[in-house]
């Protein structure tokens, strides 16, 4: 962040940018202002000594005086006077050949007057801008008429140049007080938008914004995790790659600035966006795929930002984790049975040396007869070597829990049609809610078990003598992640749920003989998806 702040930050830049851009608006309207005002006072002052000349042409007393042999004693008073009381810089009246009869320096009487006057002499008055004996000058040339219509005089009225600038000038403090504010109150706008431009980008410049925005975008887009951000009025701000890929939805859909409602999610995943709680390390279900979800509401300074979910696929983990509590049981089972079986060893000895042979050979035989005939009858209903381990195994299980593991006498599966992990997958998380069901119950506790192929299906059906399902919770038996169990995280029959959904088979929930529940799975034959 240090690096950032000597750099300049958007908002300086920016308010920097407007007070130039503000600045040379205002000097360039101030300068136009100028011009047109100093246009305004060309034109006012063509109209002022056009009017004074035609006014003074038009006198008789000046047509009377060109009319006498000493023109200039009676027209200099006169002009004079009217130069004096219409403000203007000269008023000269003269003869056709340009010889002044009036001037406001005296020594130029009688001196040929300097500029045009054609047009006047044609009998068209005008106005000009020259230069003439008081520098440079806005004037007007009107002729006199006598009688006859004849030209017997021209009068020239000028204003000069610095006159009009003298008076524009004293104008300017007009224009700079509204300049001033102008400027100022730009400027006031332009440093409240800086402002706040800065708390909104934190004080970062174009380069670090930009810098973020792409290491971002490639890191959102990389993670093998998925994300979505929703705003505090549940419209989704940002979803990444893998989110859309863990939540099925299309890499092309516009779901930005979309109601979390109006988009098809699973439904967990809906109902868990949709409440806004937080969650840690839930799980959840979307299509075939067990997910670990994340979430929370995100603050900064205080404010509500909105709510962050993140999303873990563990739906290979989750399968390896019952693959391994089966084995872990079997080995437990395993364990149990060497103690079990050294204590039996120990108490045969015993019968031997005390010299009761018979009953020795009589609990030898017996109990190693019982094993023998469940594991004869296993292994020949199952060629499945990983589903007949499972069934020992969980046979044994069984026994230590005082449950009475049967398996069907019609029971026959000579090659499965089914992975092996997903066969697994059914077969032991039945069981293990079976044997959750019956925990606890009076005696006697019994769980059957059958696997086979009926009418080109595979089914697989597991009974217990549990207390059963009540009819209101049969229909999510199979949804969202539903278990018997009562500290369990809800994933067996989810799992078996996603297996049925994979190989497009079915699932039945009913009573069973023995007055439990009856679970049935029935999957086609030979259909992998």
């Amino acid at each position: 962040m240090e690096v950032f702040r000597r750099q300049w930050s958007i908002a300086g830049q920016l308010f920097a940018l407007q007070a130039v851009v503000v600045t040379l608006l205002v000097l360039a309207g101030a300068a136009g202002a100028v011009w047109l005002a100093r246009s305004d006072a060309r034109q006012a002052a063509q109209e002022e000594v056009l009017a004074v000349a035609q006014t003074v042409a038009r006198s008789p007393d000046v047509r009377a005086a060109l009319a006498t042999a000493d023109p200039a004693g009676a027209l200099q008073p006169y002009a004079e006077s009217t130069r004096l009381a219409t403000g203007t810089d000269f008023v000269v009246v003269m003869a056709p050949d340009r010889t002044r009869f009036s001037h406001p320096t005296r020594e130029l009487i009688g001196q040929p007057f300097v500029g045009e006057i054609e047009p006047a002499l044609a009998g068209q008055p005008f106005t000009i801008t020259n230069v003439g004996t008081l520098g440079e000058s806005v004037r007007a040339v009107v002729p006199v008429y006598d009688d006859q219509r004849r030209i017997v005089g021209l009068v020239s009225v000028g204003i000069t140049t610095s006159a009009i600038n003298r008076k524009l000038l004293g104008q300017l403090p007009v224009l700079l007080g509204v300049a001033a504010p102008a400027l100022a109150l730009a400027a006031t706008g332009s440093w409240l938008l800086s402002r706040r431009l800065r708390r909104q980008t934190h004080g970062l410049g174009p380069a670090q914004m930009t810098r973020m925005y792409e290491y971002y975008d490639a890191v959102l887009h990389s993670v093998r995790e998925g994300l979505v951000v929703l705003t505090t009025d549940r419209r989704v701000a940002l979803i990444n790659d893998e989110g859309r890929r863990l939540l099925g939805l299309d890499p092309d859909a516009p779901v930005i600035d979309q109601p979390v409602a109006g988009i098809d999610l699973p439904p967990a995943v809906a109902e868990l966006l949709g409440s806004g709680r937080d969650a840690l390390d839930e799980p959840v279900l979307a299509g075939d795929r067990v997910l670990v979800a994340n979430q929370r509401i995100t603050r900064f300074e205080g404010a509500v930002l909105g709510t962050v979910l993140t999303l873990r696929d563990q739906t290979e983990l989750r399968t390896l984790a019952s693959e391994l509590d089966s084995v872990r049981a079997l080995t437990e089972a395993l364990q149990a049975q060497t103690h079990e079986s050294a204590n039996r060893l120990h108490t045969v000895l015993t019968l031997v040396e005390l010299g009761r042979p018979d009953e020795a050979v009589r609990l030898g035989t017996r109990d190693l007869a019982l094993a023998q005939q469940l594991t004869d009858r296993v292994v020949g209903a199952v060629t499945e070597p990983a589903l007949a381990a499972l069934l020992l195994g969980k046979s044994t299980q069984a026994s230590e829990r005082g449950v009475d593991l049967v398996i069907e006498p019609d029971c026959r599966l000579d090659d499965s049609p089914l992975p092996t992990n997903d066969l697994l997958t059914v077969v032991g998380n039945l069981v293990d809610n079976a044997l959750e069901a019956v925990a606890g119950t009076p005696a006697p506790r019994r769980v059957r078990v059958f696997v086979g192929t009926v009418d080109d299906e595979l089914v697989v059906r597991v009974a217990d003598s549990g207390p059963g399902l009540a009819p209101d919770r049969v229909a999510d038996a199979f949804r969202r992640g539903w278990s018997t169990k009562s500290t369990g995280r809800g994933l067996g029959l989810a799992l078996i749920g996603q297996v049925i959904h994979r190989h497009g088979g079915r699932s039945e929930v009913g009573r069973s003989d023995d007055g439990g529940s009856l679970f049935t799975v029935r999957l086609p034959v030979g259909v992998r998806r």
